[in-house]
C-alpha cells in the first residue's frame, strides 16, 4: 500500500516536470494547462483575501505571469500548486500591504470582519431563503477575518493538507490546524447567531 502512494506520487512529479519543460521550451498550449490546471486554486486565494472584483481579476492575472517568469526556477522541492499557491497568497499580501492598509490589519490578527467591505456576499435574507446550507455556510465564510477564510478555503474546497497550507502561508502545520478549528468554531457561532439551529 506504501509503495503504491509512492509511485503515485513520483508519477505526479515527472507529468509536472514533463509539462514544465515543454513550457520553457516554448510550448504555448503547455502553459495553457498550467492556468487551467491551477485557475481554480488561485481564484480561490484570491476571492478570500481581495473583495473588489476588478483588483481580484488583476492579480490573478499577474499570478500567472510571475508563474510564467519563474517557472525555470521551480526545484520541485514542493508540489507545484504549492509553489503556485505561494505566488498567489504573496502577490495579495503585498497589494494588501501597499494598497488596502484596513484589510491588511485585519489579515495581522486585529481580527476585524469584512461586513462592510463585501460587496459581493449573498443578502442575509436571500441566505434565508435559500434551502442550501452550503450557499449559507460559504457566504459566513466571506465574512471571517482573511486568514481565517482562506486557510478554510484551502482546506476544504482545495482539499489541501495541513502541510501543503502551511507551505503557502509560511505557518506551522500545527498552526494551521488551530486557525482551521477556530474558523469552524467562529463560522459555527455566526451560522447559529443568524439562523434557528433545526434550519441547520
Amino acid at each position: 500500500m506504501i509503495n503504491l502512494s509512492i509511485k503515485v506520487n513520483k508519477m505526479v512529479d515527472q507529468n509536472e516536470k514533463e509539462l514544465i519543460e515543454r513550457v520553457l521550451q516554448g510550448e504555448k498550449s503547455a502553459f495553457r494547462e498550467i492556468v487551467v490546471n491551477y485557475q481554480k486554486l488561485v481564484n480561490h486565494i484570491a476571492y478570500k483575501m481581495i473583495p473588489q472584483e476588478t483588483e481580484r481579476d488583476d492579480i490573478c492575472q499577474d499570478v500567472f505571469i510571475k508563474v510564467y517568469q519563474n517557472l525555470g526556477s521551480f526545484q520541485f522541492g514542493s508540489k507545484l500548486s504549492t509553489w503556485i499557491g505561494r505566488i498567489t497568497y504573496n502577490r495579495c499580501l503585498t497589494y494588501l500591504e501597499k494598497k488596502k492598509p484596513l484589510l491588511f490589519e485585519d489579515f495581522a490578527e486585529k481580527n476585524q470582519t469584512l461586513d462592510s467591505l463585501q460587496s459581493d456576499v449573498f443578502d442575509p435574507e436571500k441566505i434565508l431563503l435559500s434551502s442550501d446550507l452550503s450557499v449559507r455556510i460559504r457566504s459566513e465564510i466571506n465574512l471571517l477575518p482573511i486568514k481565517f477564510k482562506t486557510i478554510l478555503s484551502l482546506y476544504h474546497l482545495e482539499e489541501m493538507t495541513y502541510d501543503e497550507i502551511g507551505k503557502i502561508m509560511k505557518l506551522p502545520s500545527g498552526t494551521v490546524k488551530s486557525y482551521i478549528f477556530r474558523g469552524r468554531k467562529m463560522l459555527k457561532d455566526r451560522l447559529l447567531q443568524k439562523y434557528n439551529q433545526e434550519d441547520l
